[in-house]
């Protein structure tokens, strides 16, 4: 049955199994398509399935993986010492390509790029680059460009495989060469590299060192992983997560959780030491008590959503220093609006339900209060967190929940106490 199907689909089935089936799939798939599979895994699940393997078959497994950049992603979620005994087992060239890449942190350009590379010169011609090409067995996957580079290795442009294919072969690669694409420097953040893919819709481009260097390529592949990755690592760092695994043993993900359970109880216990400061307001109007979680949860959703939509301008780079007055004003006026209309139909519904104008009036007035800051705290939040090196994702929620909370009680009683004293 395993026969039949396409390294990824059987990936997909290890990542979608609990971890005792993993192992019983792993065992069931013929040797010499396992480090085929290991390259479409995702790391952790690399990591869990190498976990359980004898030194000297990790070895033999990784000594099978075709592709630097996969052989070095893997390679830095292992041990040092089995890392070195792979790269001992390597020949020079392939040992010194993998080791440059290792070099790179496993978030940068540097991390992701590739370095089987088609280069040439801008001086030879058309025809000289075709024969080139027909003397090898084939030519790296993704290949979409041949990147052309000067006699110091450094890259000044691009020549795509659709003029290559069409031009005459009496013309130089100068004559037909491409000077738009920019390169990517290796030390760039795998974020901005994704950026970078989406807004010009790029199939590859050329990595280069601080010195202009070619050094390699990043294709499309790798950054669709990346855009997966950053999105799965924001869903779930808004509920304070970070292991993705579904089918992880409880010891595990209760680790994983219960921290930021911690933290939401401690904030949980600063709003309760804010309501026991009202404790007499409470006991004279027991109306406060049903209506404050109206209050708080108006203003914690409002929060969220404006949290939600400058997190993800943030990650998109939409959001930089010029535009950020023009945002927060923006999110305050769309928490006026919002708190203006909403405070009237629970003014009115409150008033209804306790008979009670001034009760109307207070918790109107506080839910317009609670709007407003739950958008500046929304907007601020993230911006502040990222300036600080945290991941708004992650503590953003945390925060907001305490502010919305405290906020909302503080106005909501604090004018009970004055409009009731």
């Amino acid at each position: 049955m395993l026969d039949i199907l396409k390294p990824a689909d059987i990936a997909a089935l290890l990542e979608s199994s609990p971890p005792h089936e993993r192992g019983v799939i792993w065992n069931l798939i013929d040797s010499s398509r396992q480090s085929e599979i290991l390259q479409e895994l995702n790391e952790e699940r690399v990591s869990d399935l190498l976990a359980d393997l004898p030194e000297n078959e990790i070895i033999q497994l990784l000594d099978n993986v075709e592709a630097d950049d996969d052989l070095t992603d893997i390679l830095q979620q292992l041990p040092d010492t089995i890392t070195r005994e792979v790269l001992h087992s390597m020949d020079h060239q392939d040992r010194a390509r993998v080791e440059n890449l290792l070099a790179y942190d496993e978030n940068t350009a540097g991390g992701l790029m590739d370095t089987e590379i088609i280069s040439v010169r801008a001086s030879v011609s058309i025809d000289v680059v075709l024969r080139y090409l027909r003397r090898h067995d084939e030519i790296p996957t993704m290949t979409d460009n041949i990147f052309i580079v000067n006699r110091f290795n450094q890259y000044i442009g691009t020549l795509p495989l659709r003029k290559l294919l069409v031009s005459e072969t009496g013309l130089t690669v100068r004559d037909v060469m491409e000077t738009d694409t920019d390169p990517i420097n290796a030390e760039m953040h795998d974020s901005d590299v994704a950026a970078i893919f989406a807004r010009y819709d790029l199939v590859s481009a050329p990595v280069v060192d601080d010195q202009g260097q070619l050094l390699g390529r990043i294709t499309i592949d790798d950054v669709v992983d990346v855009i997966i990755e950053d999105a799965d690592q924001s869903l779930l760092g808004m509920a304070g997560l970070s292991d993705d695994d579904t089918f992880a043993p409880i010891v595990t993900t209760v680790k994983s959780r219960t921290l930021w359970l911690g933290a939401n109880l401690f904030t949980a216990f600063i709003a309760s030491a804010v309501i026991n400061i009202f404790e007499d307001t409470l006991e004279k109007v027991i109306a406060l008590a049903v209506l404050m979680p109206i209050v708080a949860s108006m203003g914690g959703v409002a929060g969220s959503q404006t949290l939600t939509v400058v997190i993800r301008s943030m990650a998109q780079g939409h959001i930089i220093e010029s535009n950020q007055r023009w945002l927060l004003m923006r999110e305050v006026g769309v928490g006026i609006a919002n708190g203006l209309i909403w405070s009237g139909v629970v003014a009115i519904a409150a008033a209804a339900m306790f008979n009670d104008t001034t009760l109307g009036f207070i918790i109107a007035l506080a839910l317009i209060i609670n709007l407003i800051s739950a958008a500046l705290a929304g907007a601020t939040i993230p911006m502040t967190l990222k300036r600080l090196g945290i991941d708004p994702a992650i503590a953003g929620t945390v925060i907001l929940t305490t502010v919305t909370d405290v906020v909302g009680f503080v106005s909501f009683l604090g004018l009970a106490t004055i409009f009731y004293a």
